[in-house]
Formats: structure tokens, sequence, C-alpha cells
């Protein structure tokens, strides 16, 4: 091909194909009216650039599908990383990143608030009905939550039954106010698996301080939190800053607690249990108490609730039944106790689930050698109703073993005379509430009958806890009740204190006659 290469045409070639190298795909050559090689070029030049321009445009379609999708997946992974997957409310991560936004735009407007909620009795839910139960009512509790508050506000589970909610631009005034409307909500019973169930809460609420940090503000209302699940009288509490200086001092005591078996810190009281009819020691219920090195003598009030906070419990349960039970022995080596003498100790709910009880229960009688029928187990009414497998499997091997039951401060809680009989029990420890106050014996007299003969059918014996008065006992003794304890025999007493001449001011049974003297013990 012969070309005068003054031809402009391929001028025109040689920059074409430099500005499409260059990206300019849309670039074209206009053909000459010559119809020679040289625009044959010109024609495959033109059609090389169009096919380039589909190409690319085929990539660019291809490439911004991939990045839409890839940006989908990575606000999918953004979304899960944020939220939880059984209730589908935010997660704690996100909770706190959402604090933190808050409390950073607090200086344009007003402060947010944060509650933090904790169920009531969920534990107790996942137990008797599994976990499936218990999932469904955490479902139920996220939506009532997100019912109570503003789509601005962020609602949060934390883990289990914990869950938290940011209200943005409020006060405490406000957030009190959300807080009650959510104890209404959840307070509305749930039904789940034809089953209505009961839900509470117990509500914290802290506002910031200047320059408080979303950790800051979770710790104090978590703190609150913590206030008002031991504050019988409210289930919302305010953080207070002196809560802070309660919980150092309830952790420093956990701490404490820990080492105080070690340490030979906890003793035993005994408090007496008496047969009404003969005046005889039938009994006595075991009652922790620890010594503390700073504090003084502490009740269990001041620290079984936190031995079950911190998993103590198994050690300080093992504890006292050896205690209780070497007790035994020694006093039958020293008093003529009555055959029919029984140490009671009370057991709680956590430790009825332990699947071991039954063999460290086992383990101790055959150390102290005592039988099996001298230990009575006293169980709370909740623990009884609300027994699972393992429960009954503890229930089952202990009456096996010969350890006695009883249910302790019957009267109290939910069940009616009548479910005892579905118990497994041999007796009830009737609570001080039903006899009434000193002084009342006369009027309480056909209700505490009605008690007696019903408990009676139910083939138990009835022990009455808080007897004050000699009324009182002279009437639970005219009704045929057969045994009772309270301050009017004795006081809880140290061991040495249960001795014969206990025994025999007892045994006098001054309750039956007109003038009574009975020595209490201080």
């Amino acid at each position: 091909m012969s070309r005068d290469v003054g031809d402009p045409r391929l001028s025109e070639l040689v920059e074409g194909i430099v500005r499409i190298a260059g990206g300019e795909l849309d670039t074209r050559i206009k053909a000459s009216a010559a119809r020679d090689e040289l625009d044959a070029v010109i024609a495959g030049f033109n059609l090389m650039a169009e096919e380039l321009m589909v190409a690319q445009g085929e990539l660019e379609s291809r490439v911004k599908t991939r990045t839409a999708m890839l940006m989908d997946a990575y606000r999918k992974m953004e979304l899960m990383a944020l939220t939880d997957p059984l209730t589908q409310l935010r997660n704690r991560s996100a909770l706190e990143t959402a604090l933190e936004t808050s409390l950073a735009e607090t200086e344009f407007g007003g402060a947010p608030a944060l509650l933090l909620l904790d169920l009531d009795s969920f534990k107790g839910i996942n137990d008797t009905l599994g976990h499936s139960a218990g999932d469904a009512v955490l479902k139920i509790v996220a939506e009532r939550l997100r019912g109570c508050v503003r789509k601005a506000d962020t609602v949060a589970r934390l883990g289990g039954d914990e869950f938290a909610v940011v209200l943005q631009d409020t006060s405490v005034a406000r957030a009190q106010r959300v807080a009650r409307r959510i104890i209404t909500a959840l307070a509305q019973p749930v039904t789940v698996d034809d089953k209505e169930l009961s839900v509470g809460a117990s509500v914290g609420i802290a506002t910031p301080r200047p320059d408080d940090s979303a950790l800051d503000l979770m710790l104090y209302a978590d703190t609150a939190m913590y206030s008002a699940k031991r504050d019988p009288s409210g289930s919302v509490v305010v953080f207070n800053p002196v809560m802070l200086s309660v919980r150092q001092m309830h952790s420093a005591l956990a701490a404490e607690l820990r080492q105080a078996i070690e340490r030979n810190q906890l003793l035993l009281h005994h408090q007496p249990i008496v047969e009404l009819a003969t005046g005889a020691l039938i009994g006595v219920e075991a009652l922790v108490r620890w010594q503390h090195p700073l504090r003084g003598l502490l009740m269990p009030d001041e620290f079984i609730e936190l031995a079950e906070e911190i998993g103590a419990m198994t050690d300080l349960t093992a504890w006292v039944l050896r205690t209780a039970l070497a007790q035994v022995h020694q006093w039958r080596e020293t008093l003529e106790l009555d055959p029919r003498f029984t140490m009671r100790v009370n057991i709680s709910a956590t430790q009825l689930q332990r699947p071991e009880l039954l063999d460290d229960v086992r383990h101790i009688l055959a150390t102290e050698d005592i039988s099996a029928s001298a230990l009575v187990l006293e169980l709370t009414e909740s623990a009884l109703v609300a027994g699972n497998e393992w429960d009954a499997y503890s229930f089952t091997g202990l009456r096996q073993l010969g350890v006695g039951l009883a249910v302790d401060d019957f009267g109290t809680g939910y069940s009616s005379i009548s479910y005892l009989r579905t118990l497994p029990v041999d007796a009830v420890k009737l609570d001080r509430s039903l006899i009434g106050s000193p002084g009342d014996s006369a009027a309480q007299r056909p209700f505490i009958a009605a008690i007696l003969q019903l408990v009676s059918a139910c083939k138990l014996t009835a022990t009455f806890e808080g007897v004050e008065t000699r009324e009182q006992a002279a009437l639970l003794t005219d009704l045929g009740c057969e045994s009772a304890q309270g301050y009017y025999f004795s006081r809880p007493v140290p061991a040495e204190q249960i001795n014969a001449d206990l025994l025999a001011q007892l045994g006098g049974t001054p309750w039956l006659v007109s003038d009574p003297v009975l020595s209490r013990q201080p």
C-alpha cells in the first residue's frame, strides 16, 4: 500500500490510536470518499473502538453490580455485628456506639438517659419450661420494649435477660416515666406454649455528668439496677453516687466471704424446736452466722444472697451440713437427746439443682456417723413449686436416703395447702404471719385450727414458727400442733447453750401451767 506520507488520514489515525490508548473510547475517524485500503484500516479502527466501548460498558455494569452486592453484604454483616440475633434488637456493641454518639452530641442538645433492666424470675422460666420458652419470652419482651420508646431511641439486648434503652434528648423525669411504662408493659402476662407466665423487671436509670463516658454511664445504670433488684419497695431506681460506695463495699464483702470459710469466720446458732405436748427438744434449726473481723456478727440476710451471686453457696452449704451434723454427734455424747431429735438445715433452690448434692449429703452423713433420719432439709415453697428435673432427682434421692424434707415459711408463697399433697415432703413449717401478732391468739384460733386440720389431712406434721408468747404456745398445744419454735422458747443460740438446763426448762412445759417461768436465752 503506497500512500503519500502527507495524507491527513494517517495523522488522524495516529491521533485516534493515541486517544483510544488514553481511554477516549468514543473516538471515531471519518472515512474519506477514496474508499481505498487506508479507509479500510480506518473502518477497522472504528469497529475496534466501538467494541472496546461496549466491552467497557459491560465491565462497568458488572463492576457496579458487584460493588452493590459487596456493599449490601457489608451492610448486612455490619447489621449482624450490631444486632442481637434472637430479638433483632441492637447488641452491646451497638448500644455503646449509640451512647458515645449521644454523649458527644450533648453540647448541641439535651442529654441522653440510659435505662438498664434485668428480668425477674427469668431463670425459673428457663429451668422449668426450657430454653425455647425462655427465648420466646425474650422476643416478646423485645417487642414490648420497642413499643415503649420513640424511633429515635435505641433498644438493645446486652445478653441473657438484660436489656438497655438509650433515650435521646431527655430528662430524669421522662426517663422515670418511660421506665414505669416498661414495668407496666412487662407486667402483662406472657403466653408461651399455652402457659401464662409473669415477667417482671428491675430498672436502673442513669444520666451523664460532665466528662462521663459511655462506660461510666453503663456502670451507673448497672449499679442503680442492682439497687432496684435488692429493694423490694420499688423496681425503678435512679442512680445516686452514694450507690457506688455501697457497690464497692458489696464487692469487698464478696471477696471476704470467699475466704470466710477457710478462716473459720462462720459459725452456727441453733434455735430449738419443741414438742408442744411434752416440752421435749425434738430438733434445732441450724442458722449460719458470719463473725466478720471488722463488721461484727452478720446475719444470713446480709450475706446469703451475696453467696448466691458469687457462686459460694455450694461451699457454704457443705460447711453448714458438716458443722451441723458434727454438732449432733457431739450433743449425743454429752446430752440425753430425744431419739426423734433432728437437725434442720435450710437449702436453696440452686443447691437442689446440683446433681452432686445427693452424693455430698451421703458423704457427710457417713463421715459424721449420723443416720439420714436425723437430718431434715428445709426448702422454700418457691423452690418446691418451681422444681425441675434436677430438683426431682434430688427429692427422690434424698427421700430414698432417709433424709427428711420440709416446706419452710409455708404461707408466704403462692401455693395452697391442698397443693401440699403433691409435694415430696414430710413436714410443714408454718410461717409466723399465720399466727398473727401477740395478743391476737383468740381471734386467730378458728383460722389456725383450719390450717392445722388441712395439714393433718395431707398426712404431714406441722411446726409453727415465730411463737413469741405463752398464749400462742398454749393455743397451738390446745389445737394439736405437734411442735413450734420461736423466741418464747429460745432465741437462736450458740451450740454450748443447747444444754441440760435448757432441756429441763423446756421439759417443764411452762406454757401449760398458770404461772410460766421460762429462762429465755439472750
